[in-house]
């Protein structure tokens, strides 16, 4: 069977709009490129490349598992398409990742598996590579068909659990700040409460999102000051202040809008669809 590229559909004719996706996940190298030649990571390349790269794992991560709940409020099947292919890019940044953590330890492979067994962070960041690997050897149509329909929706449910341990990983190496990993948490805990509801309902109405998106906006701030009050020893009701005053600007306000993006697309697509004319003998 020839090999289906990218770019092309599954009759193997130029599909642009995967060509167009395509291009935008090599964006994330473009920027790594861009700041290295701006002199941004000297002089410790490799860990400034080891975090833009597990950065942009994580962003992606998440965005492929925001594919499924898009697809479904936008009634747009073909937004499918782009799963595996974000998917496939997000183990690629985790493998460039984990390459420039190797190299600025000099290829040392006792020092690079002792901190790996040895550094908690480490570890879970390690577990989430091989998820990742898992999930990208078993992406083809040809695996789908070996293991099975149901046998590799099974395995690919892996993508959530590995969405949470990159979050719990981000949090804990987080050296500017833990803003963008909070607002990431949020998302994700909006996505597996999607995920649960759906299975049981087939979807969610706009009424439905509205709520869902209020929810991840308390629990994300409820969770940011508890990571505070517990391991920072900031005020946790300071935190919960900030929520209130700092409209916009915290990570709950941030996890809110997106959810409430969601939902007012998934509106407007709906009163397009009910607009829509029935045709003859239907």
């Amino acid at each position: 069977m020839a090999l289906r590229l990218p770019w092309t559909d599954r009759s193997g004719r130029f599909a642009p709009f995967k060509a167009v996706a395509f291009a935008l996940l090599f964006v994330p190298a473009g920027l790594m490129g861009r700041d290295y030649l701006n002199g941004l990571y000297a002089p410790r390349l490799w860990i400034e490349f080891n975090h833009a790269a597990g950065d942009w794992t994580i962003r992606l991560l998440v965005l492929s598992l925001a594919i499924t709940p898009l697809r479904q409020a936008l009634r747009w099947p073909g937004l499918i398409q782009l799963r595996r292919m974000i998917g496939v890019a997000a183990f690629v940044y985790a493998l460039a990742h984990f390459m420039a953590f190797t190299l600025d330890k000099k290829l040392d492979w006792w020092v690079i598996a002792s901190e790996i067994a040895l550094r908690f962070y480490l570890t879970i960041g390690f577990a989430v590579l091989l998820a990742l690997a898992a999930l990208a050897a078993t992406s083809t149509d040809g695996m789908v068909r070996r293991m099975g329909g149901r046998a590799w929706q099974k395995l690919h449910y892996i993508a959530y659990p590995a969405g949470m341990l990159a979050v719990v990983h981000f949090f804990l190496q987080a050296k500017a700040g833990t803003t963008e990993a909070t607002v990431l948490a949020g998302i994700l805990g909006w996505l597996l409460v999607w995920r649960l509801l759906a299975r049981r309902s087939g979807g969610l109405s706009p009424l439905g999102l509205f709520v869902l998106s209020l929810f991840a906006a308390v629990t994300t701030a409820l969770g940011e000051a508890g990571y505070y009050g517990l391991f920072t020893g900031i005020d946790p009701w300071r935190v919960l202040q900030a929520n209130i005053v700092q409209i916009g600007e915290r990570p709950a306000w941030l996890v809110l809008g997106a959810g409430l993006a969601v939902t007012a697309l998934a509106l407007v697509r709906q009163l397009t669809w009910a607009r829509r004319p029935v045709a003859a003998g239907r």
